[in-house]
C-alpha cells in the first residue's frame, strides 16, 4: 500500500518507486516530470547505463530509433551500444556484424506471445510458412536474445539485459550457424532488438540465402521505437519469410510512456500505423501483432481502451494479447495483474472494435 504523493491516495495499485498514480501522471504531468526524470536517470547511472538520452549541440546523431540521440564526443547513447568516436558513431562492439547477444532453441510449441496465431504454434500458415497443418512439434525456434534496449521500463521482466553491454560480442556469422535443419523460426527480441538490428538483419538475410526453399520465418518482439527506414527491412524480412513483428504497446499517453519507460513512445505508435497497413497485404498468418502489459495501477481500462481504438481504427483483425503482469525489477512492490482488471480490459477492447484478443500469462491472475 502506498500513498500518491500528489494528490495522497493509498492504493496496493500506487506503486512506491514512482510515487504517484496514474491519473496524476496523465493529468499533472508538469508537476512531475523532473521527479521522474530523475527516477529513470539515478536508476541508470548505478547500473553504467548513460543517465538520459543525449542531446548535445556538437554530438554525433544517431538515427538507429526514435530518441534520435546527439551523442557528444567520447560519450554513448542512451541504448550503451552506440558512441562517438572521433566524430563518427561507432558500435561498442567494435563493428556491425557484431552484437551483444546469447541465443537459445526453443522447442515448439512454445509461449511466445503470439503463439495463439503464429504458424509455429498454431494452424496458420501451412502450407507456405509452416511445417504442420498444427503445432510444429519437433521443430524449434532460434531464440535471440539482445542484450540492450532503446527503453528504460521500470517494468521490464527482462531486465537482466542490462548488464550484457561490454566487450566482444557475437558475430553474425556465428549466429547464423545456430540455423539447423530443426530450426523453422527465429525470433529476435530482449531488451529489444532495436539497438543492434542492424546485426538481426544482416543474420536474416544470410540465414534465408542459406536456406532457401524451405520454411524459416523471421520474427520479431519489439517496442516498435527503430527508425522507419531500418524498420521497412524488418518488415520485409518477416512478410516474405512468413514471421511476424509483435509489437509492444506499451501504454497509450506520451505521459505515462515517459514515466514507466523514460522515453517518448510517439515513434512506436507511429510505426504501428505503417505495419498495420502492411498487415492486410498477409492476413495468413497474421503479420502484426500486439502486446500490452496490464500493469496494476498504470497500464489501466483509461490506456487499454485508447489502445484498443487505436488498433480497431487501423484494422480490427489484428491480433491483440492482453498480458497479465509479474512483480519486477522496479515495481516489485505492486501485485500481480488482479482477474477483475483483466477481464474488464477484455470487455472494453472488444467493446472498441477489436476483432482478435487474447490473454496471456493467465495463470498469474489473482
Amino acid at each position: 500500500m502506498a500513498k500518491c504523493r500528489l494528490c495522497g491516495r493509498v492504493s496496493p495499485f500506487i506503486s512506491a518507486a514512482i510515487g504517484y498514480c496514474a491519473d496524476c501522471i496523465r493529468g499533472n504531468f508538469s508537476d512531475i516530470e523532473g521527479e521522474l526524470a530523475a527516477l529513470h536517470r539515478d536508476g541508470r547511472q548505478r547500473e553504467g547505463l548513460p543517465p538520459e538520452v543525449p542531446k548535445a549541440p556538437e554530438g554525433k546523431g544517431c538515427r538507429i530509433c526514435g530518441n534520435r540521440c546527439s551523442i557528444p564526443p567520447g560519450g554513448r547513447g542512451f541504448c550503451g551500444v552506440y558512441e562517438n568516436r572521433g566524430g563518427r558513431l561507432q558500435p561498442v562492439s567494435g563493428s556491425w556484424r557484431r552484437a551483444f547477444v546469447h541465443w537459445y532453441y526453443d522447442p515448439l510449441p512454445t509461449n511466445c506471445c503470439a503463439a495463439w496465431v503464429c504458424p509455429g504454434c498454431s494452424s496458420s500458415g501451412y502450407p507456405r510458412f509452416s511445417y504442420s497443418r498444427g503445432p510444429e512439434y519437433g521443430y524449434k525456434n532460434l531464440a535471440v536474445f539482445y542484450s540492450a534496449c532503446n527503453f528504460d521500463c521500470l517494468f521490464c521482466q527482462n531486465w537482466s539485459y542490462r548488464q550484457g553491454v561490454g566487450e566482444g560480442g557475437l558475430e553474425v556469422k556465428d549466429l547464423a550457424r545456430a540455423v539447423d535443419e530443426g530450426v523453422s523460426c527465429i525470433c529476435y527480441f530482449g531488451g529489444d532488438p532495436t539497438p543492434q538490428v542492424v546485426h538481426a538483419i544482416l543474420t536474416s538475410r544470410e540465414v534465408l540465402e542459406r536456406n532457401r526453399g524451405r520454411v524459416l520465418r523471421i520474427c520479431w518482439e519489439t517496442n516498435g521505437g527503430v527508425s522507419p527506414p531500418l524498420l521497412r527491412q524488418m518488415a520485409d524480412l518477416s512478410l516474405r519469410s512468413g514471421g511476424c513483428i509483435k509489437v509492444d504497446l506499451k501504454c497509450w499517453s506520451e505521459e505515462m510512456s515517459l514515466a514507466l519507460s523514460g522515453v517518448s513512445n510517439r515513434q512506436s505508435k507511429e510505426n504501428f500505423k505503417r505495419l498495420a497497413e502492411l498487415h492486410r497485404q498477409r492476413p495468413d498468418p497474421p503479420f502484426l501483432i500486439a502486446s500490452t502489459l496490464l500493469v496494476p495501477g498504470y497500464i489501466d481500462v483509461e490506456e487499454v481502451r485508447a489502445i484498443a481504438h487505436f488498433i480497431a481504427s487501423l484494422d480490427p483483425s489484428i491480433p491483440w494479447t492482453l498480458l497479465a503482469f509479474h512483480p519486477d525489477f522496479r515495481m516489485r512492490d505492486l501485485p500481480a495483474t488482479p482477474r477483475s482488471q483483466a477481464l474488464e480490459c477484455l470487455e472494453v477492447a472488444k467493446a472498441e472494435g477489436v476483432q482478435n484478443l487474447h490473454l496471456g500469462n493467465v495463470h498469474l491472475l489473482w
